[in-house]
């Protein structure tokens, strides 16, 4: 009889091991090479750690939507990249009026929470819009309809707004108030690194409060659960979508914001990449997942801020900062084979016959 570890072994199985141990050695021996080596000082690393825990902030935050609408809906609303970007390009406008007049200087934090104020209804209707067009005439249909759906919104978005604003690059203006370094802990930090963190930090904190400890919170869970129980049991489905995608918007339009704070820069086009990061945090949570897309987020954002030079400057290579997509990616391919659910999603087994 055929001992069962050869039943199990296949061409597959052997190839999934041989890119398991492929990428532990890599980050073994980078790791140990890097440490020795001895060129980056202390005040390096805690830069790339505060640089990286601020754009998984923004990754969590967008994250955050997608893996709400998933878990409402079962869909992935691949045109929530462009929702973040609205409300970001749209600000702009304000914050470069604001700074023109001088407001944004003599009153810097009026201004700045003004421009919050404007990038989140922004991309709050935005996302309120897509849902009320675009998806919710498609809610009983096939799963592939609402996602061919989302990627086609995804594209009228851009374009969109490419024809609304142009096709350039836009500058968001800085903030005397916001220009330096703070010492914290006997550590400069960039002012707006900090800012981007505690903001992000509050708004999913205040999130979890919501979905947790609120009422309305409570009927999205039960929606989430089992829409036509929910129904029986008296709860509005449609509201609690709506309500939903809406604080989604939000928390992309407040990402989008703070993206603009640390990266300067908004262009019609600035939803894709971050877009597709923020699904890769999401999954690697565990989608569906609230705590699971932050620690998702944060996951990533370290990974790529830290892991091309901890991993693959001790090995010799080149610019490695220039293959950190590669590094994240690997990653979530690297955690998917291990644990397919994410990081905080629910284990499935299959049952024993």
């Amino acid at each position: 009889m055929t001992p069962k570890w050869r039943e199990r072994l296949s061409f597959v199985n052997l190839m999934l091991w041989i890119f398991r141990i492929g990428i532990l050695w890599i980050v073994v021996f980078g790791t140990i090479g890097t440490i020795a080596s001895g060129q980056y000082s202390a005040k390096t690393w805690i830069d790339l750690t505060v640089f990286g825990l601020s754009q998984g902030a923004v990754y969590a935050l967008i994250a955050l939507g997608y893996t709400m609408v998933y878990g409402i809906l079962r869909m992935i609303n691949f045109a929530h990249g462009e929702v973040f970007m609205g409300g970001a390009y749209t600000a702009y406008f304000v914050a470069d009026a604001l700074a023109v007049s001088g407001d944004l200087d003599r009153n810097p934090i009026a201004s700045l929470a003004l421009v919050l104020a404007v990038s989140m209804i922004t991309s709050t209707i935005i996302a309120v819009l897509l849902e009320r067009i675009a998806y919710r005439p498609l809610r009983f249909a096939p799963r592939l309809v609402p996602l061919i759906t989302a990627i086609g919104a995804s594209f009228f978005l851009q374009y969109a707004f490419r024809g609304l604003y142009g096709s350039g690059f836009r500058a968001y203006p800085e903030v005397e108030l916001l220009r330096g370094e703070w010492v914290i802990f006997g550590v400069g930090i960039l002012r707006t690194q900090v800012v981007v963190i505690a903001a992000a930090v509050l708004m999913m904190a205040g999130l979890y409060f919501f979905v947790m400890r609120t009422r309305m919170g409570t009927a999205m869970r039960a929606v989430s659960e089992d829409k036509e129980a929910a129904a029986l049991m008296g709860i509005n489905v449609d509201r609690v979508i709506v309500i939903t995608f809406a604080i989604g918007g939000a928390m992309a339009g407040a990402a989008g914001f703070l993206y603009a704070l640390v990266f300067k820069q908004v262009h019609f086009f600035m939803g894709f990449v971050p877009g597709i990061k923020a699904f890769t945090a999401a999954v690697l949570g565990g989608i569906g997942n609230i705590p699971g897309a932050m620690l998702g987020g944060v996951f990533l954002g370290l990974l790529e801020s830290i892991g091309p030079i901890l991993f693959l400057d001790g090995l010799g290579i080149v610019a490695p900062y220039q293959l950190k997509d590669v590094i994240a990616f690997t990653m979530l391919v690297f955690v998917l084979i291990f644990r397919p659910s994410g990081l905080l999603g629910e284990r499935i087994t299959s049952p024993k016959v």
